[in-house]
């Protein structure tokens, strides 16, 4: 008798509701079993936190290499299976989204709040009663940061870029290219600075190229992108020229061989002759067209074949075909004009323009560059480096601090880091707890205890004694007033104490706390509100049908 049938039968005195295999579990072991499959991810990344972080080397299926010590990349990497522990990857990839910073943060925090519930959830306390106060800590703890926070006046440019520079910078601190944060700190934002009011991403372009030192890196204030696939005549092509005109198509100009099912009856050679010349008239009207209109340089991101790459050779004009999307959309925003998809009527407002264009070779690759465009609106960096995973890396880092220079930007106001502002919502949140009766008191001081992993785990990674640190950081904090300046005291991993990080510039967004806790709050809500798992059995057959009356 098959049990694979879905039905409900009586045996034995009990019902069987659920296909036999099914693996059910329910009550306080199951929270207990999610929690601890949550700790397991969070140590996986632990160690990657701050300056002093160690990267993680992943080998995919496709024996692919990865070096990186960003927590999204990682958990992104891990293929995690267990359906709890899969939330963690969840908000690790929103915080990447949404700030593009602060996902081993907001991990950790997750995982932390976790585990100070964990003995309140054995000892049998309603799971809704620890979710309710989290969440009243978690609201006050964004009202202190929003007390608490320091706006940058934007009336003042240099003042404004001094803060872009500094957040980029601690951006940078925990990645690979830490000892060249001052170099790319002024490239990030010189990037950011070239866009329009709504700072789209996809406007920087980001090209790699191996060789040289992660110093050679360089960005183009316009368009930059690799030479494409070119035909016989294209280097009889002029390389460089001044105040061009950029037509930018979507038409192939190449001559297509004939489809295999194609047949065409003929009864004499001039009927075959006019046939090959009028597919030639076609191709060279559509070229005469083009090199009428006046332009320098044709893009195209459909192929150009070897005719028209000599017809234009032979009129000193530069064309390029098999141009990706992402790179004629670019040329378009930063020199004007339109992507056209026919030739017959082609206007001087179709085409773009731009002070020089110029071919040059970056490494062991050729790049056309852009520069000097009316209407720029975007850039491209050009990163150099001598593995291609550090190079990798590099890109993530950039990311990374391009991201928390645009939040800057949109928001203006920032905290210190180096675990400051955690202790400080530590402190706040204790002396809060004491207003308050029950058994929310409890829970409110264990979510305060949870905000030190910050600080604890930069230590640890750098190899400091955490518990002499922590208690320095409480005392200073406990003794803050209006004068001392004690809530921004913080980890100083240079000098192996504490120090005033917002007099040393280490900065962040407020923003990038501030979602941190949010997600980090959510995350261990939904975790703990979860009391049972049914996962159905995987079939490696298809059922038989149910007899009639078999199945309700």
């Amino acid at each position: 008798k098959q049990w694979y049938q879905r039905r409900v039968a009586i045996t034995a005195g009990r019902i069987i509701l659920l296909k036999e295999g099914t693996d059910t579990s329910q009550g306080v072991p199951q929270i207990v079993s999610n929690i601890n499959a949550c700790q397991m991810v969070v140590e996986a990344i632990r160690t990657t936190l701050g300056p002093r972080g160690m990267d993680k080397l992943i080998v995919d299926s496709r024996e692919k290499v990865t070096i990186s010590n960003d927590g999204a990349t990682i958990l992104g990497l891990l293929d995690i299976v267990h359906p709890a522990a899969k939330t963690l990857v969840d908000i690790a990839r929103s915080q990447d989204a949404e700030v593009g910073d602060g996902t081993t943060t907001v991990t950790l925090l997750a995982g932390e709040f976790m585990k100070q519930a964990k003995p309140y959830i054995e000892d049998g306390m309603n799971s809704q009663i620890i979710i309710r106060s989290f969440r009243k800590a978690t609201s006050f703890a964004l009202k202190k940061i929003q007390e608490v926070q320091v706006t940058v006046k934007r009336d003042d440019p240099m003042e404004q870029r001094e803060l872009l520079k500094k957040c980029a910078s601690t951006s940078m601190c925990s990645k690979l290219i830490a000892y060249n944060k001052d170099f790319f700190s002024d490239m990030v934002v010189d990037a950011v600075m070239c866009l329009d009011t709504l700072l789209p991403l996809n406007m920087i372009g980001i090209k790699k190229v191996t060789g040289g030192s992660v110093t050679d890196s360089q960005l183009i204030g316009g368009v930059a992108f690799k030479k494409t696939f070119s035909y016989a005549g294209f280097e009889m092509q002029p390389k460089t020229y001044k105040q061009p005109k950029v037509l930018s198509l979507n038409i192939e100009l190449e001559l297509k061989a004939e489809r295999d099912n194609a047949e065409c009856r003929i009864d004499n050679v001039e009927e075959y002759q006019r046939i090959v010349d009028a597919e030639w008239n076609i191709l060279y009207a559509k070229l005469d067209l083009m090199a009428a209109s006046g332009a320098k340089i044709i893009l195209s991101k459909l192929p150009i074949g070897d005719v028209a790459t000599q017809y234009f050779a032979d009129r000193d004009i530069f064309c390029a075909g098999r141009v990706t999307q992402e790179d004629l959309n670019r040329t378009v925003k930063a020199c004007g004009g339109t992507i056209l998809t026919t030739v017959n009527d082609i206007r001087d407002q179709d085409m773009g323009l731009c002070q020089l264009f110029e071919e040059v070779q970056i490494g062991n690759e050729r790049y056309n560059l852009f520069t000097g465009c009316p209407k720029a609106k975007t850039c491209t960096l050009i990163l150099r480096g001598g593995a291609e995973q550090f190079i990798d890396e590099t890109e993530r880092s950039l990311h990374d601090a391009i991201m928390i220079v645009r939040r800057a930007l949109k928001n203006d106001s920032i905290v210190a880091g180096g675990g400051a502002i955690e202790m400080e919502l530590s402190k706040e949140l204790r002396n809060y707890a004491k207003t308050i009766h029950g058994k929310e008191q409890l829970l409110i001081t264990a979510y305060a205890k949870a905000l030190e992993i910050i600080p604890r785990q930069l230590c640890d990674n750098a190899g400091f004694d955490a518990i002499t640190i922590l208690n320095k950081l409480r005392q200073k904090h406990a003794q803050d007033d209006s004068s001392s300046g004690g809530k921004w005291m913080g980890v100083d991993i240079t000098s192996e104490d504490i120090a005033d990080n917002f007099e040393a510039c280490v900065w962040e967004p407020s923003i990038v706390k501030i979602n941190a806790l949010t997600a980090a709050c959510e995350a261990c809500c939904t975790i703990l509100s979860i009391d049972e798992t049914v996962k159905n059995p995987n079939s490696n057959y298809k059922a038989p049908n149910a007899l009639p009356g078999n199945q309700f």
